[in-house]
């Protein structure tokens, strides 16, 4: 296996779909199955011992379902990317997953190449949701708040966009609408390495772990 392959951990409660994805993925140099579990308590056990770079995480699971797991492993100091594996692209359950920091969705009918592309642009911090997705995702987010916590949302949103500089705020509005680095590069004259870097410092000084959490906040503050 090569030195450079995605270390993968799967973890879902059929055993049927986990010997799918070892199968799937199994052949691709690019991506390296480290461990497996059959339940969100066992894969925090399991990316303890095996330190992967990215987790395959079903959602509906017994004992600790795949939003809890979720939420604790990206609590930890050091946390693999998330992806959540599900059959349903609008799962309220999807969205709040990546509300909490997962780095994307897969369906578990998906292609393996766009399956093993796809764990290899979240392994690089890549966007892996495309822009209509995106979009859709979002309005179930920022809708879902309770009547009368839109405008205290809004303002908590701008208050968090304030603290970055202008040519940041550029750089996650354009995150907000669901563009890749490449796309923001060309879109506003810079650098690839450029728009990694302003994209790695909102992290920081948002407060946040994916380009999604970015996203939200710029739907909340009516930017995009």
């Amino acid at each position: 296996m090569s030195a450079l392959a995605v270390r993968v951990v799967l973890v879902d409660d059929d055993p049927l779909v986990r010997t799918g994805l070892r199968l799937v993925l199994g052949g691709a140099p690019q991506v390296e199955i480290v461990g497996e579990a059959g339940d969100g308590a066992e894969g925090l056990d399991v990316v303890a011992r095996t330190r992967p770079d990215v987790v395959l995480m079903d959602i509906r699971m017994p004992r600790m379902d795949g939003l809890a797991a979720t939420q604790q492993l990206l609590a930890r100091s050091d946390p693999p990317r998330v992806v959540v594996l599900t059959t349903f692209d609008a799962d309220e359950y999807v969205v709040r997953a990546l509300a909490s920091g997962a780095s994307g969705f897969l369906l578990k009918d998906t292609t393996p190449s766009t399956m093993v592309e796809a764990i290899q642009r979240v392994a690089a911090g890549e966007p892996m949701l495309s822009p209509s997705v995106t979009a859709q995702l979002i309005r179930r987010v920022v809708h879902a708040s309770l009547p009368g916590a839109e405008a205290a949302r809004a303002r908590a949103a701008a208050a968090r966009l304030a603290t970055l500089s202008e040519r940041e705020r550029e750089v996650a509005v354009a995150v907000g609408q669901g563009k890749s680095n490449a796309e923001i590069a060309r879109d506003l004259f810079m650098s690839l390495a450029t728009v990694k870097a302003h994209v790695s410092h909102i992290f920081v000084k948002m407060g946040v772990s994916n380009r999604v959490q970015i996203a939200i906040c710029v739907h909340e503050a009516g930017l995009a």
